[in-house]
């Protein structure tokens, strides 16, 4: 394998040379040979995470690829290319690089440990140039060329990861859809089928389908791709229902509960529903929350994905839904219900029901109450001291708006205002304006819209109001940060010799509005700090720029009201 020494060429080679695929053409990209793309680990690959997997508030975007609990393995470049893109975040993505193919497609390869040591330079040289620890670098094609199996990084566990491995997705360059890695060559061995435990029926009954929505639980038994409901016999319904399942797939050689790749459920043969996870826009991942039964996961943890969809579903892959996916039974006659899985290599599961129209069996909705919004317009609420706007796209489906005001807490300075509840899903971040006490406006730039459920939302503060953009109803209130930073020094002090430490390691935590900025001096030079904000870690690497004698440092912590605190020592190398 090479390693970046020089700047590879990269030869164009004619789509004609390209085996044709439909997943290709699916994927709006020219025909790619089933070869063209190597794995990005010289090891066997096995799956912490699949493509499309559920998980919090978005479907994941890429592999999870296991690099056996430990970091350092060498990552190669897929195919191709040129680094289009580097980039380094506080959490997310952590150290993450982008190539981008002559095929049209982009690779991505996240959570690294470092970079090739050329391209290492090249950030860290960015890094100064900014002033900053996090940075976004879009790079021209005739920067950082690569060959395919060039070594371009080594596998970590930086940003938001849970633990050692290398995150890798493949992109279209032009609509930077996420697609499917394994739709595109990425060899994964997998004979095994996915597995069911538990199949729900929703009693719609043409209602708004929300938290009240009534269902119904049956165990799922079976096993190797067979299943069915034990000793429950026909399932009796009354009016339009749904279907959800609770489900999982897995890969050879690991245990990991994955994400399914397709969904089908059939009506006496006829397709009602069909969902095939093989590409989505990445504004279209919160949609995850309709996905699923968002009820259901907030309560209870049971993740259970929806046979039906919203009714502004946001999502792409659905390929049918016969009026949503929802059915009602008109006829005293039995009818087979078939409800498919399959993965992406087309092991394959059925759950094999009967279910019988029986008008004895009640159906009364639930007596929803509040205000109407509809998911098509854009809905609004306003007190003396609150106002809510929900733009267009917010909701999936319409919906019955609770408000209540209660008591005002010892650590706030406004009532608690209850914005409906937790359990309704939203697509995108509403705005929300609460009216500033006349006796608080002194302080008002330190204020901010502070929610029960999460925490600090910010909040700037306009026309007598400060103003937010959360993501989720829930209880608001405001509440001041004038508190600044704690900054813990862990392996310094002041007059220290540290000519045999490489590192200076602090612990910076703020307790309220969060970590806006950290800024780190040598003699009144600005030094790259690290940081890792799991654990609010955050350190210098001492490096050719800090040479022999004396040194003072500074560090100072801003916190997103700009509430500073600055710590300063001197030290010798």
């Amino acid at each position: 394998m090479t390693k970046l020494q020089k700047l590879s060429f990269i030869i164009l080679l004619p789509i004609s040379l390209f085996t044709s695929t439909a997943k290709c053409q699916e994927n709006n990209l020219p025909a790619i040979a089933s070869d063209y793309f190597r794995n990005p680990l010289a090891i066997p690959l096995y799956l912490a995470g699949n493509f499309g997997e559920l998980r919090s508030n978005h479907f994941h975007s890429g592999l999870d690829i296991k690099t056996n609990q430990r970091e350092g393995l060498p990552v190669y470049a897929t195919a191709d290319g040129y680094v289009s893109r580097l980039r380094v975040q506080i959490g997310g993505f952590g150290n993450a690089l982008y190539i981008n193919h002559p095929n049209g497609v982009t690779s991505v390869y996240a959570h690294l440990q470092k970079f090739d040591p050329l391209i290492e330079a090249r950030v860290k040289a960015f890094q100064y140039e900014k002033q900053s620890f996090p940075i976004d670098v879009i790079l021209t094609p005739i920067e950082i060329r690569v060959k395919k199996g060039d070594i371009i990084a080594y596998s970590g566990n930086t940003g938001g990861s849970a633990g050692p491995h290398l995150h890798f997705e493949l992109r279209n360059t032009k609509t930077e859809e996420t697609i499917n890695p394994i739709t595109l060559g990425i060899k994964i061995k997998d004979t095994t089928k996915p597995q069911m435990s538990a199949l729900y029926i929703y009693k719609t009954n043409k209602t708004v389908f929300n938290e009240h929505t009534p269902k119904q639980y049956f165990a799922v038994y079976g096993s190797n791709g067979i299943y069915n409901l034990g000793k429950v016999g026909t399932i009796a319904v009354n009016g339009e229902f749904g279907l959800g399942i609770t489900a999982f797939d897995q890969q050879d050689g690991s245990a990991n509960h994955n994400g399914v790749f397709s969904t089908t459920i059939k009506l006496d043969g006829e397709i009602i529903y069909e969902c095939v996870i093989d590409k989505f826009a990445f504004e279209n991942s919160r949609a995850i929350n309709a996905y699923i039964d968002y009820y259901s996961k907030l309560s209870s943890g049971r993740v259970i994905q929806k046979g039906f969809i919203a009714e502004s579903p946001k999502i792409k892959f659905i390929k049918a839904a016969k009026n949503r996916g929802l059915m009602e039974l008109t006829d005293q006659a039995t009818h087979k219900i078939e409800y498919v899985l399959k993965d992406v290599e087309g092991n394959e599961s059925v759950l094999t029901f009967n279910v019988k129209n029986n008008a004895t069996i009640s159906n009364k909705p639930f007596d929803n109450k509040g205000l109407l919004m509809s998911y098509k317009t854009v809905n609004k609420y306003e007190t003396s001291e609150v106002k809510m706007s929900l733009p267009v796209g917010v909701l999936y489906n319409d919906l019955y708006f609770d408000y209540a005001e209660k008591a005002q807490p010892s650590y706030a300075i406004s009532k608690i205002y209850q914005l409906h509840n937790k359990f309704t899903p939203l697509h995108n971040p509403f705005e929300l304006a609460i009216k500033v006490d006349s006796s608080k406006l002194n302080y008002a730039d330190k204020l901010i819209i502070y929610q029960l459920e999460t925490g600090s939302q910010g909040g700037v503060f306009k026309d007598g109001y400060i103003l937010a953009n959360p993501k989720t109803f829930g209880n608001f209130c405001l509440r001041a940060d004038t508190v600044a930073p704690v900054i813990s020094a862990i392996n310094v002090n002041d007059g220290a010799n540290l000519s045999k430490q490489s590192v200076m390691t602090f612990k910076i935590s703020d307790s309220l509005s969060g970590i806006k900025s950290f800024n780190g001096y040598i003699d009144n030079q600005w030094v790259l700090m690290e940081y890792d904000s799991r654990n609010g870690k955050l350190w210098h690497t001492f490096d050719e720029k800090t040479g022999f004698g004396k040194h003072l440092f500074k560090l100072v912590v801003t916190d997103n009201k700009e509430n500073s605190k600055t710590y300063q020592i001197t030290f010798y190398r």
